[in-house]
């Protein structure tokens, strides 16, 4: 009993480090570092403005051509500097020919369907500005966003900038609209600690920025470009930097079975990812990017989902030991694991119900995000995750 006592504690530890621990500590260590003027980043020079490209990968996107568009031209930054490029490979509703309408556009059409990583490797051929924006089609960016990105930029050791993703949120979001967007805002405020203490750890495919001699062409069977993509420059040496001022804009997925198949192809992703790039785990190689990285990313795609599945008999074999209904400290585990998955299991009771109560859909977003990493998992196994992206259905 005494070893699954210890087991128990070390499950738990993992779970709460992933989750919370980890912001914890990094915050620690940031408030530490300001007191002592340590890594304090060079003055941004305001005026670094070099001539970029925004790069929009896009499949049968007819519908947001018009949206997009009027956006890019509304973008505070010099027209002269900037190109607006769109590879449009395997669309067939009509998107390029919309687009040729459009002055001071290069639209770089292919007939054959090769995934979004295979339209990237093909239309970066293309570019040749020294820095590369890349944006998704049904993303709307903040006015000043192109500017505050290039602006990372005036610093050499910076190879990548992200910037946010934000969601609309409603008050008729269901349960997705009300989850994702809480965990985007948790996201947001540990990539900027991250980039504080030395550099994000992979972008958000809506929005950012490389040099761009430093990309490289990603396998074409690559399920996470912009992590590929963002994580091979920091590979490299560069850092990747974050700036929340520069977001992109979505809706949240229209219902939870939509967020889920986004995030089961994340997660197969994920996990591709970190076999290709299992370097980075040394962390005596690289450092404080290895220790970001494991902390943020390898532990949530890994070692934490099947920690909470082990958590369940464990929690349930000690409270049992200990008498379900005694007062003591596992059984109020216990009780509180019972309890969380009824929250769980009340928020996808809720899930297509208008509510205020919103903080009943996080246990359940929570739930859904883990069981997405096991389902990806095994998807990754059998290798049946298409490279083409089949896009979840946003809420209106």
């Amino acid at each position: 009993m005494e070893l699954l006592k210890l087991l128990f504690w070390i499950l738990l530890f993992i779970v709460f480090y992933t989750y919370i621990g980890y912001g914890m500590l990094l915050y620690l260590i940031i408030k530490i570092r300001r007191i002592l003027g340590i890594g304090k980043k060079a003055a941004i020079d305001y005026s670094f403005e070099p001539e970029v490209t925004l790069f929009i990968a896009a499949y049968n996107e007819k519908d947001y051509v018009e949206a997009k568009m009027k956006n890019s031209f509304e973008l505070e930054y010099p027209k002269e500097k900037l190109n607006i490029v769109w590879v449009t490979d395997g669309s067939d509703d009509g998107t390029p020919e919309l687009l040729k309408q459009y002055t001071n556009t290069t639209v770089h059409h292919l007939a054959a369907r090769n995934g979004k990583i295979g339209a990237m490797n093909r239309g970066m051929e293309f570019v040749k500005t020294p820095i590369v924006i890349f944006s998704d089609a049904n993303t709307m960016l903040g006015k000043e966003s192109i500017r505050r990105i290039v602006n990372q930029f005036g610093d050499e050791t910076v190879g990548c900038v992200s910037g946010e993703k934000r969601i609309i949120n409603k008050e008729s979001d269901v349960a997705s609209g009300a989850g994702e967007g809480l965990y985007w805002k948790y996201e947001s405020t540990l990539k900027k600690w991250d980039a504080e203490l030395y550099s994000v750890v992979g972008a958000a495919g809506e929005l950012f920025a490389i040099r761009t001699k430093l990309y490289r062409h990603v396998e074409k069977d690559t399920l996470l470009d912009d992590f590929m993509i963002s994580l091979r420059v920091a590979q490299d040496g560069y850092t990747i930097q974050y700036d929340p001022k520069a977001y992109a804009i979505e809706s949240a997925s229209a219902n939870v079975k939509e967020e889920l198949k986004r995030k089961i192809r994340i997660s197969a992703g994920g996990i591709q990812s970190i076999v290709r790039l299992r370097s980075l785990l040394n962390v005596f190689k690289y450092g404080k990017l290895s220790f970001q990285y494991i902390s943020h990313r390898v532990l949530r795609w890994t070692l934490t989902p099947l920690c909470l599945i082990l958590l369940i008999p464990v929690l349930s074999i000690l409270a049992y030991n200990d008498g379900v209904f005694e007062f003591k400290l596992y059984n109020i585990l216990f009780w509180l694991q019972l309890v969380f998955y009824i929250a769980a299991l009340t928020g996808w009771f809720l899930e297509n119900r208008s509510t205020r109560v919103k903080i009943l859909f996080v246990p359940y977003y929570f739930f859904i995000m883990n069981l997405s990493v096991v389902l990806g998992f095994f998807r990754y196994l059998k290798n049946s995750q298409s490279v083409n992206w089949e896009r979840a259905q946003r809420a209106v």
